[in-house]
């Protein structure tokens, strides 16, 4: 048994990138629609010699239980669309539209020549806490519902597989609810089949953690989880053993301090080992829960230092991972910075020691209070630019669950939108969704504009409404990228 055909991904015939990655960014299939895999897994398969990205299917109106959704590549970057890899049942006990189907990963087994698709099986009110079971022939499906169980009798809330590359076992790893009784994190064997669980081999015990994802090098294992704040976004964990039975260490952060992860929630990693270099990346998500079809992908290069036994992510803007060598470099753009721009209305510019310059653009909301930066270099083609802002809205809270941040009637405002105007065009305005950060902490969001060529563009940053109100957020500066090649 062989486990997730990811590694090692030695790509002789696939295609180099010539598309890049852009956390954050909304990233569309090549059919041009919304890619919609949400807190899933990437297993590379060797008969076909594809990437396969196995996700949850958020829309408009379905948010929960819409099932499972597919996509490959050959590069991580270009996904065409395969449907529904697992499609939701009306009235099934375990798969139905208002089940809950979270956190997909799949796996190949060699004993059954087959594909076995794990999930969070759950009713709408989180009262079964089981883990489904389904199986198909191919990696696109569709996948045929085996059953839904519980893990050694145990429950079973946020669910990763981890496939350990020297011996070719496969791991479960599952928070086990929020009850006083729970709060832990287990590690539990498949047999060889990959369709039972036979043994516990170490549990995270009372650390209130979720999300799990095991990254591995020639020495080391390292865990991430998240903290328990629902879809708001927190500071990851990660944890460092010699072997999966531990001892584990203390559990340490992967990103700055109050960036809360770059905004993004753990989900699963994947080793990309390359005839140049071995590369790890994190898939997160950026969640949106007030429209959770909005929610973003966070995929990050992980810069692992065994010797020091270290785990940090790397944030870019915009990156460029050839999946054949297993190399990656950052994009470099070019910086206009907020002390420049001109304002309006209300819109004026504020010291900010944490700023660029010291300076920082507030007081941008709706239409009429705007920022707009001028002389900006395009070359008529779609680029991405990369707006840098500070959202104080919410987060006031902790990584405790049922921290309390402000509130703005009552509910989680978590996100402005801005509007995004390109050389005064009111008739095609785009929308820039801006997660929250802590206070004087700096993040960015992308679009991919068009600009005309030259350097005569003008960008213009206004406020749109997000159910509460239409205030733009704090901007420090913007940075123009250039266009894929």
């Amino acid at each position: 048994m062989l486990g997730i055909k990811i590694l090692p991904v030695l790509l002789f015939g696939a295609i180099a990138q010539s598309k890049y990655i852009v956390p954050g960014g909304r990233w569309h299939d090549t059919d041009g629609n919304l890619v919609s895999a949400h807190a899933g897994s990437i297993t590379f398969d060797e008969g076909t010699g594809r990437f396969w990205w196995f996700g949850e299917y958020k829309i408009e109106g379905q948010e929960e239980g819409g099932g499972v959704s597919v996509y490959s590549s050959e590069d991580l970057a270009t996904w065409e669309s395969h449907g529904l890899a697992l499609e939701p049942v009306k009235n099934h006990t375990y798969i139905s539209p208002e089940n809950v189907i979270q956190r997909p990963k799949v796996v190949y087994s060699e004993e059954t020549s087959q594909y076995h698709m794990f999930w969070h099986a759950d009713n709408s009110t989180y009262g079964l806490l089981l883990q489904g079971f389904a199986t198909s022939d191919t990696p696109a499906g569709p996948y045929t519902f085996v059953n839904a169980t519980a893990p050694m009798g145990n429950w079973s809330q946020d669910y990763g597989l981890f496939t350990d590359y020297k011996d070719g076992r496969s791991y479960a790893l599952y928070s086990n609810g929020d009850s006083v009784e729970g709060r832990d994190v287990y590690i539990t064997r498949y047999n060889k089949e990959v369709s039972e669980l036979e043994e516990v081999v170490y549990r995270f015990n009372k650390f209130d953690l979720e999300a799990p994802t095991i990254v591995q090098t020639d020495n080391s294992y390292y865990a991430l989880m998240s903290h328990k704040t629902g879809y708001r976004p927190n500071n990851v964990v990660a944890f460092r053993a010699d072997s999966l039975e531990g001892p584990w260490s203390q559990p340490f952060m992967v990103a700055p301090l109050n960036t809360r992860t770059f905004n993004s929630q753990s989900g699963y990693t994947l080793k990309i080992e390359g005839s140049k270099k071995t590369t790890y990346l994190y898939i997160g998500d950026q969640w949106d829960s007030n429209s959770l079809w909005e929610s973003r992908y966070i995929w990050l290069p992980i810069e692992i230092d065994d010797k020091k036994k270290t785990l940090e992510l790397a944030w870019h803007d915009v990156y460029d991972l050839n999946v054949k060598t297993g190399e990656w470099k950052p994009i470099e753009g070019k910086t206009y910075y907020g002390k420049d721009a001109k304002t309006s209305g209300d819109a004026f510019k504020q010291e900010a020691n944490f700023a660029s310059h010291n300076t920082i653009l507030t007081g941008i909301y709706g239409n009429d209070s705007t920022v707009t930066f001028e002389g900006i270099e395009g070359t008529g083609k779609p680029q991405w630019v990369s707006f840098y802002y500070q959202n104080t809205d919410d987060m006031g809270f902790g990584d405790q669950p049922g921290g309390t941040p402000d509130r703005i009637g009552g509910e989680w405002q978590l996100r402005r939108i801005s509007s995004v105007v390109v050389n005064g065009n009111t008739s095609n305005v785009e929308t820039l969704y801006q997660r929250d950060t802590h206070k004087s902490i700096i993040l960015s969001t992308p679009l991919k504009l068009t600009l005309e060529k030259g350097k005569q563009n003008t960008i213009t940053i206004g406020g749109l409404y997000n159910g509460f109100d239409y205030k733009g957020a704090d901007l420090d500066r913007i940075v123009v990228y250039p266009p894929e090649e």
